[in-house]
């Protein structure tokens, strides 16, 4: 899967997703850490990216209506769980559901995964 990370993100997830086979790049390396999230929306989306984001703007399922992009992942940990958050990723895209992620929007917390399929 093609990700991009948002600046939220630490870069250690970066090395996480990469030892799984997954191609991803980072707001920050493309330059884009302090953009408003339309930039780093829209470049995610011009490159075919599924985006991995602690940013709330981007829960609204109205406005990032699944199938109309290529996918977005909410993570939504507790402050004691945020240092293993690479932990996490590693984990969640192990699961054999995260193969149909692409398009989708998926909301992540430590005790369960929803995902809303176009």
């Amino acid at each position: 899967m093609r990700i991009k990370l948002d600046e939220n993100l630490p870069h250690r997830a970066v090395q996480a997703l990469q030892e799984m086979g997954q191609d991803v790049d980072t707001a920050l390396d493309e330059g884009l850490g302090g953009q408003s999230d339309g930039v780093v929306w829209k470049a995610a989306q011009a490159d075919g990216r599924f985006l991995i984001t602690q940013d709330l703007d981007f829960s609204d399922v109205r406005q990032f209506a699944p199938g109309t992009h290529h996918g977005i992942l909410l993570v939504r940990l507790d402050d004691f769980d945020q240092p293993r958050i690479a932990e996490y990723l590693r984990a969640w895209f192990s699961l054999a559901q995260a193969e149909g992620w692409e398009g989708a929007m998926v909301v992540a917390s430590a005790r369960k995964i929803r995902v809303v399929h176009p």
